[in-house]
């Protein structure tokens, strides 16, 4: 029975799971009434989720709106829609809109929708003070509630028939902005208002404008007032006066300056009138400005002053600009069409100027250093007036000129610059110099030394190298020349060749004669022979007055053997090295004899003795063969009497090697006592049946013991 009912409530719980399947179809976002809502409109986002069941069940939802991608409402309810309700939409709630759908594990996205709300809040500006100085400045506050930050401000300073000034900020994180504004001169009423702007999808959208404050300018004094006694037209060497003058609401730091040509005349500080008096000048005629200054806050007043010439500028004259030492040199000061004039003649220098005489006239003996510039002043009614200066030039004469190198030899290696040097002991600048090659004038040079330098770049091997300088200046006497300066031109050393006799080859004791040779260099040139070795050893130097050298070297040894070569150098400081060559030292004819005698004799000996020795063996060899072939023929003999005898009998090799024993030492016997003493050698030999029709089938190898007596070295070199 319980099973039974397990059963049922299993498939019961399969049938009811089976029921409570669903999808999402699709998640959809709206916003009523549009997409675009006007700022203080309400405004709904709606989020509906498409879903399909099974079965008609109760599915609980979790619906979540994002503004940004920031969560802005929630809702849990059975049902598949939402509504986020806005009562009065502002620009905040501008930007992208999603909705989320989750349930039972399952979530679904809706497509993103971006809600526009339009305008913005109308802004607030709220001014610091009411009333205001000149000079001081108007701070204001600009603020757009309920907008959300990055935010333009745009501030307007508006005042009448003028164009309103505006000043604009950016604020990143505020939704109100502070500036200061300066109250100028000349403002008095002024109207401030601000706007506010956004960036939306790339598009400004501005505000409308806020309120507008009053501002009411006070005026800290009044516009200064300038004027000038006897009048603003005046004549040389009177007296003018100058009054600047204004009224302050607040005595505080007040200053007055008087200035001409933006040049100061004086000033005065905390009162309310300046006084300015001088002898009138041609050089005070211009324009002249009262400034009144008070913090942040100036005006001004100006006039223009017209001063008439009382008389013109005096002119200075000289009887010479350019003149020679102790000439007679007159200055003379003088006015066009006036003659009622104080006169002074004064040479300047860095302190002002030194007085010669009060006097329209001066003549003096000119020295060299009254060179310098002159000037005279004139004096009318206090007004003195100065002259253009004048030049004065005096010139002591050029002593003779002296040429020389600049290095100090008189000499010029060939392809490298010649720089020569012309001075003089006297002679005042500007001094020309001439430089001479030849008789040609090659450079002339303008100094303000007594000194001058000329460089030669055009050298040639066949140049005779005369130089001379001449040297002049504005001195009556002229032009001095210099003695003529010959220079030496140096051909560097060029094509160096070593070579021996003999060459390549020499014999040990013999003399080896070593030639080095240039074919361009100037004498005299050094000539260095060396040998090469791990460090190169110097065999032979000489300094010549040619383009060659020989050297002999008498004894050539085998340590001489090597690489030989040679570097000639004169005066132009580079070496030249010739190409290397190599000696190989060999020996000589009387040492090529004694070692050939030295080692062919003993050579020779050997093989005589070889050959004698062989000789001789092969002699010795000939006498036992020669005994063997006695032995067997009697062997032969006898055996053939025995067949006769026994008539086919069979014998073995016994009696045979017996007989021949026996006649061997019969032999022996009778070579007498001085064999007994000799080596017995024993010599296996073949024996055939000399007769095989007499013999049995027998054939074998029997063995004959023969004694070969082998004599001595001296029984043999007898024999």
């Amino acid at each position: 029975m319980y099973l039974a009912l397990l059963v049922i409530f299993l498939q019961c719980s399969e049938i009811c799971t089976q029921e409570r399947v669903f999808t999402f179809n699709a998640v959809h976002i709206k916003v009523q009434p549009s997409v675009k809502v006007k700022n203080g409109a309400p405004m709904s986002i709606i989020c509906h989720a498409d879903i399909s069941k099974s079965t008609d069940f109760n599915l609980q939802h979790n619906i979540t709106v994002f503004k940004d991608e920031k969560l802005v409402f929630m809702s849990v309810s059975g049902k598949g829609d939402a509504r986020y309700e806005v009562p009065m939409a502002r620009s905040s709630h501008t930007g992208d809109y999603r909705c989320v759908v989750e349930a039972n594990g399952k979530k679904r996205y809706s497509d993103s929708l971006h809600v526009w709300v339009t305008g913005m809040t109308k802004p607030i500006l709220i001014a610091e003070k009411k009333e205001v100085f000149e000079g001081e400045v108007v701070k204001l506050r600009c603020e757009l509630p309920e907008e959300v930050p990055p935010l333009h401000f745009i501030f307007r300073k508006m005042k009448m028939n003028s164009k309103p000034k505006e000043k604009l900020t950016y604020e990143l994180q505020r939704n109100f902005s502070v500036i200061e504004f300066p109250i100028e001169e000349g403002d008095n009423i002024l109207q401030f208002d601000c706007l506010g702007k956004r960036n939306v999808k790339f598009e400004f959208e501005t505000s409308e404008p806020s309120n507008r404050t009053l501002i009411t300018v006070k005026e800290p004094f009044i516009k200064p007032t300038l004027r000038i006694k006897p009048s603003s037209n005046i004549t040389e060497g009177k007296e003018i006066q100058f009054e600047c003058s204004t009224v302050v609401a607040k005595m505080r730091d007040i200053e007055i300056m008087l200035l001409r040509n933006k040049t100061i005349l004086s000033s005065v500080r905390d009162q309310t009138t300046l006084k300015y008096s001088a002898v009138a000048t041609l050089e005070d005629s211009g324009e002249y400005l009262c400034k009144v200054e008070e913090g942040k806050a100036s005006k001004i007043a100006t006039r223009n002053v017209v001063v008439t010439e009382l008389f013109p500028k005096p002119v200075l004259t000289a009887s010479m600009n350019k003149l020679d030492e102790n000439k007679e040199l007159t200055l003379s000061c003088s006015i066009k069409d006036f003659q009622n004039a104080s006169f002074s003649i004064l040479r300047r220098n860095s302190n002002g100027g030194i007085l010669l005489r009060n006097s329209r006239n001066f003549t003096t003996r000119a020295k060299v250093n009254d060179t310098g510039l002159y000037i005279c002043k004139a004096e009318v009614n206090r007004i003195v007036k100065e002259s253009k200066p004048v030049m004065i030039q005096v010139y002591a004469p050029v002593s003779m000129p002296n040429i020389s190198v600049f290095s100090g030899l008189p000499e010029v290696v060939l392809g490298k610059p010649l720089k020569l040097t012309c001075c003089l002991k006297m002679g005042t600048p500007p001094i020309t110099f001439t430089f001479y090659k030849g008789n040609k004038a090659k450079k002339e040079i303008v100094t303000n030394n007594t000194c001058a330098v000329f460089l030669d770049e055009d050298i040639k091997q066949n140049d005779k190298g005369q130089y001379k300088c001449g040297a002049r200046n504005h001195h009556s006497s002229g032009m001095k020349t210099s003695k003529i300066l010959n220079i030496t031109v140096i051909v560097p050393i060029r094509n160096i060749s070593l070579g021996s006799v003999p060459y390549g080859e020499v014999e040990d004791g013999g003399e080896t004669a070593f030639l080095c040779s240039v074919k361009e260099g100037s004498w005299p040139i050094l000539f260095r022979i060396f040998r090469k070795t791990d460090r190169d050893v110097l065999l032979f130097e000489r300094s010549e007055h040619a383009d060659r050298v020989m050297w002999q070297k008498k004894e050539m040894s085998r340590q001489d053997t090597g690489t030989y070569y040679c570097i000639a150098s004169n005066r132009a400081n580079v070496s030249a090295k010739s190409h290397p060559i190599t000696i190989n030292v060999i020996l000589a004819s009387w040492q090529k004899g004694v070692i050939t005698a030295f080692v062919l004799i003993p050579i020779a000996g050997v093989v005589i003795l070889a050959v004698w020795w062989f000789w001789c063996k092969k002699k010795n060899a000939k006498g036992p063969s020669m005994e063997m072939s006695r032995s067997a023929l009697a062997t032969n003999s006898t055996s053939e009497k025995l067949s006769r005898q026994h008539d086919g009998d069979y014998y073995s090799g016994s009696g045979y090697i017996e007989d021949g024993e026996n006649h061997m030492k019969s032999t022996d016997e009778n070579k007498g006592p001085d064999l007994e003493s000799a080596e017995v050698e024993y010599t296996e030999v073949e024996v055939s049946t000399l007769d095989p029709h007499r013999a049995p089938v027998q054939k074998g190898t029997e063995t004959v013991y023969s004694e070969i007596r082998k004599a001595n070295n001296e029984n043999t070199r007898a024999s």
